[in-house]
């Protein structure tokens, strides 16, 4: 009874009555209607609807088998690890199931047999959401906390991350950081990626097992150390530029530096004592999604926020069909208490344009300065010079494509539905950047000179690039098809008999200088 009063006292903070409903039905003097608030869903333990990965393939332990020893008892090398036996494997999966009776199973690393080559490992949490955390992430270790590890995150499910904080028994050291600890922050470094030696140093005790990503501690400095004073930070979350996207993530990744040295130097004769061993991961969060849904479901394997204020996609991030007059927003926590929903309104400009205008003499309503290169009455069609990405829905900002037509080869700017340019003559590509077969470019596409095939040089002329025929002495004319001397002409007739070439010359000096050698 006391642990539950006590888990209500550490989440009632963070869940009590804010934003907890997106609209009601009200009564006014126009009659009844929708009254709509800005509204997110309650906080829960995000490890339920995790997937994990842990890498590099094979730091799992456990094939081959391998004993293994603990500091506690590091010469009784009597535990052994092997994927193949159950109840002796330690898959990663251990790190998120529930343990009955108090008996830890956690996933577990090979030990550091190849020392001094650095034990490293990565684990990896995706939830392909994104999700604001709400709590400290927890990481209990069995048998000694990591001397050295890193924690990072993703806002675009892993194919970017970015540090969020770093930990080692020496900062300075390990990251060329002065060490500091969460509380010690202020309003304006709230967000800043922090080393903290606090989880790294060898204490000795089984009982300093967790490592802390401490979100509390940072939403403190505006709240204060009960959180009664949430609406200051709810405040600072929609003032503050970053802050909101500080406490979001898409993925977290622990990097897995150095394992618990058990307070003391590697001891190279025992290296089966070394390794890393997780128990437990606990990230406390909600779905993000924008201030338009106060629901949050696992559907199809991952989770969906069941949209209101006239918003879909999995974070509520864009307008339905019909009701996109002005470009979505996203709910804003002010004023207080119920906020601005900032809800989509009726219209079919697919977001590309926040004005309509009635034409009265056609009793028709038009999209009026159509954005992201469209045209159109409900901007659904791509400007001239852009065509349509077959791939994205009317609604995406990227619809239209530039043509990008190259300026030479084509006839203009504009291309097809297809996205293919009108070439000129000779040019050929879907750009118009590139030439036919019998064409060369050199500023635009001119009729190939020669080949080498069909149009060849002709008396031993050699064709350069295509572009003309190099023509031996004596002859002339596109292919050096034409004699520089006409038949009748007899001096360019004994001209050409004179044989030029210095090979004569050479050979008469070479034997000039044999003969005087010999009577040398």
């Amino acid at each position: 009874m006391l642990h539950l009063a006590a888990f209500l006292l550490h989440y009632l903070p963070l869940a009590m009555g804010h934003y907890d409903i997106c609209k009601s039905w009200v009564t006014t003097d126009d009659g009844p209607s929708w009254e709509y608030y800005a509204c997110q869903p309650k906080a829960m333990r995000m490890k339920d609807y995790v997937s994990v990965r842990v890498d590099p393939p094979g730091i799992t332990c456990g094939d081959p088998p391998e004993r293994f020893c603990t500091h506690e008892n590091p010469y009784l090398c009597s535990d052994e690890c092997d994927a193949s036996n159950p109840d002796l494997a330690h898959p990663p999966k251990l790190m998120f199931d529930k343990e009955d009776e108090g008996l830890a199973t956690y996933w577990q690393s090979v030990t550091w047999s190849r020392y001094p080559e650095p034990l490293l490992a990565n684990i990896t949490l995706s939830w392909n959401k994104s999700i604001e955390l709400t709590d400290d992430i927890v990481v209990t270790f069995e048998y000694g906390r990591p001397t050295i590890m890193m924690l990072e995150k993703s806002l675009d499910n892993g194919r970017t991350w970015h540090p969020y904080q770093y930990y080692a028994d020496d900062c300075l050291e390990a990251f060329g950081m002065t060490a500091r600890r969460g509380k010690e922050l202020s309003t304006s470094s709230v967000n800043r990626v922090i080393c903290t030696e606090e989880y790294s140093r060898w204490a000795g005790s089984k009982k300093e097992k967790n490592v802390r990503f401490e979100v509390r501690d940072r939403f403190a400095i505006f709240a204060g150390q009960d959180l009664r004073n949430m609406d200051n930070l709810y405040t600072r979350l929609e003032s503050a530029k970053g802050l909101k996207d500080f406490f979001t993530v898409t993925d977290l990744r622990m990097r897995l530096l150095r394992p618990a040295l058990g307070g003391t130097y590697v001891q190279r004769e025992n290296l089966y004592k070394y390794f890393y061993a997780v128990s437990n991961i606990e990230v406390t969060g909600r779905c993000k999604c924008n201030l338009h849904a106060n629901l949050c479901s696992f559907k199809e394997g991952s989770l969906q926020c069941e949209c209101e204020h006239n918003t879909t996609g999995q974070d509520c991030g864009k307008c339905k069909k019909n009701f996109r007059t002005r470009s979505w927003r996203a709910g804003s926590y002010l004023p207080f208490p119920n906020g601005s929903p900032n809800a989509c309104s009726c219209g079919n400009c697919y977001g590309h344009s926040n004005r309509c205008s009635y034409i009265d003499f056609l009793n028709l309503v038009t999209c009026v300065s159509c954005k992201h290169n469209t045209r159109g009455q409900h901007c659904q069609h791509c400007r001239l010079g852009f065509y349509r990405n077959g791939s994205a829905e009317l609604d995406d900002e990227n619809v239209c494509i530039e043509c990008n037509c190259n300026q030479i080869g084509s006839m203009h700017d504009r291309c097809n539905e297809t996205g293919y340019c009108e070439c000129r003559e000779g040019a050929a590509g879907p750009k118009c950047d590139d030439c036919l077969p019998d064409y060369y470019w050199r500023q635009g596409c001119f009729p190939n000179v020669c080949d080498e095939e069909l149009l060849i040089c002709q008396n031993g002329g050699t064709c350069y690039q295509n572009q003309r025929c190099i023509c031996p002495v004596g002859y002339k004319g596109v292919l050096c098809e034409q004699s520089k001397c006409d038949s009748d002409d007899k001096a360019c007739t004994s001209a050409s008999s004179i044989d030029l070439s210095p090979t004569p010359f050479l050979i008469g000096a070479l034997i000039l200088q044999l003969g005087r050698l010999v009577d040398f």
